[in-house]
């Protein structure tokens, strides 16, 4: 009974692995043959851009956690709990991703806009620390402590100002993207005047007021509107890069075109071993099923 189960698991790990292999394989494909184009001469469509990363607006935007300032963010606050059977477990309390366009800028100074929004995100910084209140009071200590050090734990992902990227998209042309943060604080301003409407959608507590959490999960809606509604818009000859609309990876990673490559075939070369070790388990534990 045990070899069959057994057998089950590992049929069931080799089936996803090889999957990923051959999913990871055609991803490396894609980036060798979709050349890196100039953002003055790139045609519309799916595209791969090279260049550094710069905030669309006058200041970087500021990590919500630690205060430091990037183009793009990413962070989830857990808590350390305790069940009924007194095991310890990690809980997800909290977690947020920017939303805001950030400038790319190549080599010849031809700038393009990017929207993270649904992006496959490489950081150049990932800091994971902790601390005994649910938000931190600062951005992570130089040194990680060895052991939890509290009862919550900060994951911070960011892209840095100036970072270089290797970014792959749809590039569409507009011709004038409006602040999106501004137009943001518009949208929430007129969400704040129908009170009613506002706490039905996200005072999830029910005590008739928004907290923090509340008010940041109406503030990132906002901006996923307001972003939405910006990339939708009737505009001319700003390029923007987004998703793609016909299901291609959309990729932003800080690495030349000839890294992510190398890094997608690594991907490929450990699922195609992952699965051929499940292959090899599965057919051993078959020959001693009973």
């Amino acid at each position: 009974m045990h070899a069959q189960l057994l057998a089950a698991g590992s049929a069931v790990v080799a089936l996803f692995a090889l999957w990923k292999f051959f999913v990871r394989l055609g991803r490396d494909r894609l980036v060798a043959d979709t050349p890196t184009v100039r953002i003055r001469s790139a045609a519309q469509g799916y595209v791969k851009v090279t260049g550094r990363a710069l905030p669309a607006a006058a200041a970087p935007t500021t990590a919500p956690l630690s205060g430091r300032p990037c183009v793009w963010w990413d962070y989830v606050i857990a808590e350390h709990e305790t069940d009924s059977r007194n095991n310890r477990h990690w809980r997800e309390v909290e977690r947020a991703t920017s939303v805001e366009l950030f400038v790319l800028e190549d080599d010849d100074g031809a700038r393009c806009l990017v929207g993270p929004v649904t992006a496959e995100v490489t950081p150049t910084t990932k800091d994971v620390w902790y601390g005994s209140l649910p938000r931190p009071a600062g951005p992570p200590p130089i040194s990680s402590p060895l052991l939890d050090s509290g009862d919550w734990r900060y994951t911070e992902r960011l892209l840095g100002v100036d970072a270089r990227l290797c970014v792959m998209g749809e590039l569409r042309s507009h011709s004038e993207v409006g602040d999106v943060n501004a137009a943001t604080a518009q949208k929430l301003k007129e969400w704040k005047q129908d009170q009613q409407t506002l706490l039905a959608r996200f005072d999830v507590n029910h005590d008739g007021r928004l907290d923090a959490a509340e008010w940041e999960a109406a503030r990132r809606a906002a901006a996923g509107e307001a972003q939405a509604q910006t990339l939708g818009a009737d505009i001319e000859r700003i390029s923007v890069i987004s998703e793609a609309r016909n299901g291609e990876p959309f990729l932003i990673a800080p690495m030349s075109s000839v890294e992510l490559g190398d890094r997608e075939r690594a991907y490929a070369a450990l699922y195609f071993v992952l699965g051929l070790i499940g292959v090899c388990v599965c057919a051993w534990a078959l020959t001693h099923a009973t």
